[in-house]
């Protein structure tokens, strides 16, 4: 509900429009466009919506397109209800996501978790929505592989969650988190979400705008080829095919919360207006279809695309010593030509060295096994430098290795004796202390702890009314609470790369 046929950007390139025989596709190697197609299947009380996602899902098998369905836990329910086995049977030859279980009843998931922290958030969002995606799973065989929020009612709760699934993607379309207009992870997930507005390709009321949307794809094809390959994103609703107001509007809007008994339907496309809307997207369809480089992929195709080679990696002295190198007192993520790095990768990963050195253990590979989790809290910025010993230091960083064992998780404050530290502060002392090491120089007998600021921050939005201005909120619903949060896991957050192995076919 409330995102129109939004096309979303995620990094891809140029090759000009030939007019489309199948014969183009055989071309020498180069540059592959990526086309996500997805849709959130949400309307669990319009009966027409259900013919709806069946349609779409007959539609692209018969041009041997899978798609992503992001199912609410509601929508199977009611297709168990009705016994519609057609419909379940013709989104089996798709890819299923989840959408949440019940998605704009109230407490909707932001709603619900505003007041909460960290740990708690994680708890509620997995008690609370658990059981749509144990349902998804019974009724398609399989994890669903992509969540998405409904509506804006994103929380940075919802990666904890994720993670205990074992669901790789966040798609969706959002402004909470961006990066770039690129494919990112954040808490550990990939994010494919919108962070560029592409244009509208909702047919407008006469569907006389066809032609707007072709030109829309063909330049983002071009731009996407010219980046050397990549993925647009594009997503609609089932039952926009078949009325004229989004069913939770019409039951849900500002906050109203009616029995089942009371849900109204809303009102509905004319059946010409409903066949043409269909017609609208199939013609669209084909004309993608007819590029040279486009290949439609699923959510889990695009986990495989931009797979995390950073992970269970062995990472040599001379890839510590460029770790440690890159650090200063602004804290952000790290590239380098084949994995990206989290700063919160980086904490674990000097850490755990550190605790190797100075501990006098033997000289075992430094892997990376999943990108810790950012703090629960904030604490404050030193406000100037600290002199602490080199014996409290040591004692401090093994500590600190204990506690991202036990928790996968950035600590809040780190305590040298009964000094405070925020943990970008000693992260930055803590690359200096592992240069030397690995220089193989002497340690100080004093280490320096200097204020030091997460710059990856800027990439989660600050609290703004225009991030809640889904209409099912009620009035003049905020989450300042949540923005926070999301903050502290920009510990989590770095580009996500395209396989170079894909870039190359």
């Amino acid at each position: 509900m409330g995102k129109k046929f939004l096309w979303m950007l995620g990094g891809i390139s140029a090759v000009a429009l030939l007019c489309g025989s199948v014969s183009l596709r055989a071309q020498r190697p180069g540059p592959t466009v990526y086309v996500a197609l997805w849709f959130d299947t949400e309307d669990y009380i319009l009966p027409q919506s259900a013919e709806a996602a069946k349609r779409i899902a007959v539609l692209l098998r018969q041009r041997d397109i899978r798609a992503t369905f992001k199912l609410v836990g509601e929508v199977a329910r009611s297709y168990e209800r009705s016994n519609r086995t057609d419909v379940i049977a013709a989104l089996s030859h798709h890819e299923i996501g989840y959408h949440t279980n019940f998605h704009s009843q109230h407490p909707t998931l932001a709603e619900y978790l505003e007041p909460l922290g960290w740990e708690e958030g994680v708890a509620e969002f997995d008690r609370r929505e658990r059981p749509g995606v144990e349902l998804l799973r019974k009724m398609f065989g399989a994890l669903p592989t992509a969540f998405g929020q409904p509506g804006s009612s994103w929380a940075p709760q919802i990666y904890g969650g994720l993670r205990k699934w074992g669901s790789p993607v966040y798609l969706d379309a959002m402004s909470h988190v961006r990066l770039n207009g690129k494919p990112f992870y954040f808490g550990g997930i990939l994010n494919i979400l919108e962070s560029e507005m592409a244009g509208s390709i909702r047919p407008n009321e006469d569907f006389s705008n066809l032609q707007e949307g072709k030109n829309k794809f063909s330049s983002l094809y071009e731009r996407r080829m010219a980046e050397g390959g990549g993925i647009i994103s594009i997503y609609y609703h089932p039952c926009e095919f078949v009325h004229k107001e989004f069913w939770d509007k019409t039951n849900f809007a500002k906050g109203a919360n009616p029995p089942p008994a009371d849900w109204k339907l809303p009102p509905l496309l004319s059946p010409e207006d409903s066949e043409a809307s269909f017609r609208h997207f199939e013609q669209l369809v084909d004309y993608m279809m007819r590029f040279p480089r486009v290949k439609f992929i699923t959510a889990s195709d695009a986990a495989q695309l931009y797979r995390d080679t950073a992970q269970r990696r062995v990472y040599s002295r001379r890839e510590l010593a460029d770790i440690a190198e890159q650090v200063d007192s602004d804290i952000t993520f790290q590239i380098y030509p084949n994995y990206t790095l989290a700063p919160s990768e980086v904490f674990s990963l000097l850490t755990f060295y550190l605790a190797q050195q100075i501990s006098e253990r033997s000289n075992a590979a430094i892997t990376l096994s999943g990108t810790p989790f950012g703090p629960s809290s904030s604490a404050a910025r030193l406000s100037g430098p600290q002199e602490i010993p080199w014996g409290q230091f040591f004692r401090t960083v093994l500590e600190v290795e204990a506690t991202l064992r036990k928790s996968n998780k950035i600590p809040s404050v780190i305590w040298f004796g009964s000094t405070p530290c925020p943990p970008e502060s000693y992260l930055a002392a803590a690359a200096e202390m592992a240069r030397l090491l690995l220089d193989g120089s002497e340690v100080p007998d004093v280490v320096q702890i200097a204020p030091a600021t997460l710059t990856t921050e800027q990439y989660v939005a600050d609290n703004d009314p225009r991030l809640w201005g889904w209409v099912i909120f009620p009035e003049n619903f905020s989450a300042p609470n949540l923005m926070a949060l999301g903050k502290l896991q920009a510990w989590t957050l770095k580009p996500a790369l395209l396989s170079t192995s894909t870039r190359r076919r």
